[in-house]
This record gives structure tokens, C-alpha cells and sequence, in this order.
């Protein structure tokens, strides 16, 4: 969590990822949004070209489409969490990290997923498109 969400930030956390997170993963696959600062190029923005090309080496980016399970479903726990823990008012940055982690950690300790029941038909029929219908060779 920052207080912004600059590049210098983007490129500070992913470099936290790498270095605090997983310092013995050969490879760190991330999985985000299609925000302009969460590209490759905040990180040479942030640091030297051979640090920022370190880093680069141990990152796998892989981007949600904007209309996605993968965005829809991190939306429904977003959600969850400002309903559960967020609705009420919270101090300072420190106690909204605490609230936070304890959320998570309880979220994963119970397995909690998501249902996600939109279907490839519902896709088809909703979003004609995207989800073209295929002929039949």
C-alpha cells in the first residue's frame, strides 16, 4: 500500500518483491492491472538501467484484460474487503496495513474462493464481440 501510485512506487514494490518477498524464486509471475504505471519502463524510470534489467530478469508480467474474470473476480474481493473490514473509519496507513493482513490472512486460512458463474455461453450471448461464434471446419 502507497499513498500514491507513481511509477517510482510501482517499481519500489515490484523491486520489494523480488529482493523481500521471494529472494529465492528463479522467477516471480505477477499478475495486475492495465495501469499506465505498471509497465517494465517504471523500472528503468526508478533505477539504473543493470538494476532495473535485475529485477526485469526475475519478473514475469502477465496482464488481466479489462473485461475479464480475473479483473471481475479481484473487483468481488475487493468488495468483500471493504465491506468486512474497510466500513468504518480507519486512523492512519499503519492500522489500515494491520486491518488488511489480518483480513487476508483469515480470507486464506479459510479457503475462501470465488464463484464465478459467468459462462463462455453467457459471454457469447452478452458480449457478441468478443466471443465470436466458430463455424465448423
Amino acid at each position: 500500500m502507497t499513498d500514491r501510485r507513481t511509477k517510482l512506487d510501482f517499481a519500489a514494490q515490484m523491486q520489494q518483491l523480488v529482493e523481500v518477498h521471494y529472494p529465492d524464486a528463479d522467477r516471480i509471475r505477477v499478475v495486475m492491472d492495465n495501469l499506465n504505471t505498471h509497465a517494465r519502463a517504471s523500472l528503468y524510470d526508478a533505477f539504473p538501467a543493470a538494476e532495473a534489467l535485475r529485477l526485469l530478469r526475475r519478473l514475469e508480467f502477465h496482464y488481466t484484460p479489462k473485461h475479464a474474470s480475473w479483473l471481475n473476480m479481484a473487483e468481488i474481493e475487493i468488495g468483500v474487503l471493504s465491506r468486512q473490514c474497510l466500513a468504518r473509519r480507519i486512523a492512519d496507513p499503519e492500522t489500515l496495513a494491520c486491518e488488511v493482513a489480518a483480513w487476508q490472512a483469515r480470507r486464506n486460512q479459510d479457503g475462501t474462493t470465488v464463484k464465478w458463474r459467468f459462462t463462455v455461453s453467457d459471454a457469447r450471448s452478452r458480449l457478441p464481440h468478443l466471443y465470436p461464434e466458430y463455424s465448423q471446419w
